[in-house]
Parts: structure tokens; sequence; C-alpha cells
């Protein structure tokens, strides 16, 4: 079985590593693999130190299909991806996560009668304004096979009337990556510097558009957040369009420190020595629990509860006055520990590759 794997934006790159390695290690001839590279994050920090960092061979195509509205970013995978599996067709099209690229893969291999696999199906927020939201809803109507991260996933699958038998629950490949690289976790150039120490300082990301489109709402959360952290360094690594609305702003603070997207490995080194961590990104809280970090998130709603119900996160929501009574917990020494997460264990990749070789035969 020719199976051509579909990775296109940072967060696809953490998740495709460990099914590639998996292959690798499984040696069967039966099941090759064409690494595609959609180019829909096209920074070098955001794509390419990713392959390097994480070990994953160069994509056999970039597409470079980066920039661009939405609907022109979804117009020009489709059209690229298209000429691309016209060319080197394949048995099957594993997509990962929720991104422009997982949708508009998915859209163009069923138009062409290829099979498609999507890993972390069934996670859903049920919020319809976020566009994750409808990748993840288009491509999970079109998919034939569901790899799923957790029981909840599982459920939603079903209840959306999709037959049990198409249903793999295989755990979290993020934490595949996770596990196999914390060893490898790098100290980023700027920690001497700054004279961080471990667990005296946040990490803090914000992206949603709610949060950082416009300067007002961005710097309602940024004062809140530096007004509570009892003056502890906030090392917040920021996309440049997020950084000209903070510059908008006009918010400054001697222990706000802003500084450029990092590497897979250093920016896990800061999350692991943290305090604690703020975000509205929904891999992190993953991360954050399987290390034990107290996390926060600026969201209404998330499409990983697993990581509240048994982990360390805690959904504050998006108004700002949620932040002061979320941190005074944190300081007080009264925030969960979390637990255990089942299949969280590093083989998830094992077990979807061990489903598409039986596939294979």
């Amino acid at each position: 079985m020719k199976v051509t794997l579909i990775a296109g934006a940072r967060p696809n790159f953490m998740k495709i590593a460990p099914i590639i390695h998996a292959i690798n290690a499984l040696g069967n001839l039966q099941l090759t693999y064409r690494l595609v590279h959609t180019g829909q994050h096209f920074d070098e920090k955001m794509s390419h130190t990713f392959f390097r960092q994480l070990n994953i061979p160069e994509p056999d195509v970039n597409l470079n299909c980066g920039g661009g509205t939405q609907a022109e970013q979804t117009a020009a995978i489709m059209v690229a991806f298209e000429k691309e599996l016209l060319e080197n067709p394949a048995d099957l099209v594993l997509v990962v996560g929720d991104v422009t690229s997982t949708m508009a893969c998915s859209i163009v291999a069923k138009k062409l009668q290829v099979k498609v696999a999507h890993v972390e199906a069934g996670i859903r927020s049920f919020d319809m304004t976020m566009p994750e939201e409808i990748n993840r809803l288009v491509t999970d109507a079109l998919a034939d096979y569901f790899f799923t991260t957790t029981v909840w996933a599982g459920e939603n699958l079903k209840k959306s009337g999709i037959a049990e038998d198409r249903i793999f629950f295989t755990g979290n490949v993020m934490i595949d990556t996770l596990n196999a690289n914390r060893s490898k976790f790098t100290k980023p150039d700027f920690w001497d510097a700054l004279r961080l120490e471990p667990k005296k300082y946040f990490v803090l990301t914000l992206h949603r558009p709610a949060n950082v489109d416009t300067a007002d709402s961005l710097k309602r959360l940024i004062f809140e957040i530096i007004s509570n952290v009892n003056g502890l360094p906030i090392l917040f690594p920021i996309h440049p369009r997020t950084a000209k609305v903070l510059h908008e702003s006009g918010v400054t603070a001697k222990n706000l420190h802003i500084i450029e997207p990092l590497g897979y490995l250093e920016f896990n080194y800061l999350v692991e020595n943290a305090l604690a961590v703020i975000t509205d990104s929904g891999g992190i809280t993953e991360e954050t629990t399987v290390m034990g970090i107290p996390c926060m998130t600026l969201r209404d709603n998330t499409e990983r509860p697993e990581t509240i119900a048994l982990g360390t996160n805690e959904l504050l929501g998006t108004n700002p006055d949620a932040i002061k009574p979320a941190l005074e917990k944190l300081f007080s020494g009264q925030w969960k520990k979390g637990g255990p997460i089942e299949k969280w264990d590093g083989k998830a990749a094992e077990r979807i590759v061990a489903h598409l070789s039986a596939l294979a035969k």
C-alpha cells in the first residue's frame, strides 16, 4: 500500500514524525510512504526547523502554498495537491490534525477516489467560529479510517454516524513525539541572558483571533497577566502578526519578554521548566498535561476535554477578569496535579502503523 502523508503547519510535523519513524522501524515493503509538505507554514522556524529537529526526512515535495486568506490557501492547496496526487498515485492519503491542509487534501483525495485516514479524528470544540472546527467536521465527513486520541473523540464520531469498525482508539501521537524527544530538550539561547530559573517564569502563547486580532482585547489580557504574576518573567514566543497588534496596543513591561517563534526542542525546554503556561493553543495543553505543568487556557471552549478532566489544564475563558483568581490559585499551591491518560504512552504511532499494515494485506 502506498500512503501519502500530509504535513502543512507546525502541529502536523510533531504528529507525522512518529508515524514516519514507526513505518521505517517496521521495514514492511508492503507499506511505503511519500511525504508531502503543503507549505502552509513557510517560516523557517515554523517548518524546516521541525523536520530537522524531529529527524523527519526532507519532504518528497513542497507545494509552497503559504499565505493568503483561508479561502485562497484552501484553493491553492487543492489545486497543487490534485496535481501531486495524479502524478504520484496513492492507495491512502493520511492527514493529521485540523489545519487547512488537513481539510483541503482530504477533499482532493476523495474526489480522486483515494481513501483517507484521519489521525486525531473526532476531536470537537463545538464552536463553529473556529476555522479548525470546520476543518475537523469536513475531514471526518470524508474520511474512511479514524484514529482517535481519546474515548471522548470516538464517542463524537459514533454520535455522528461513523461505524465503530472504522474507528481505532490508538492514543496521541503528539505524546509519542514528546516522549521521544524529552531528553533532547534544548536550553534557548536567551536563557542565561535573561537569568531564567526553573519554576520562576511563565510561558505565554496567544494566536486565536478572539484574543489577538484587536489591540484592545490583546492589551486587556496582557495587562491582567503582567499585573498578577508577582513580577516573574513572562516568555512570549510571538507570531509576527500578533507582534504588530501588541505593538499597537502599547503594552510593555520589564518582565514581558517578546521572543521569536522557537524550535520544538527549545520551546518544550521552556514549557517543562516553567511555573505555568498561559495559552490559547490546544496542542500545548496536551504537552503540559503529560509534563505535569499547570496550564491556563484563554478560550471559552476546548476540543481537548481530557486535559481538563484528567490533566493540568483549566479553561479560563476569554474574560481577562478570570486571570487574577487563576494565578492566585496557582501561587497558593492549589493547582491540580493531573494524572495519566489512557494510551498517551508514546506508542500511538505504532498502533496506527499496525492498523495500516493490516489494511495493506
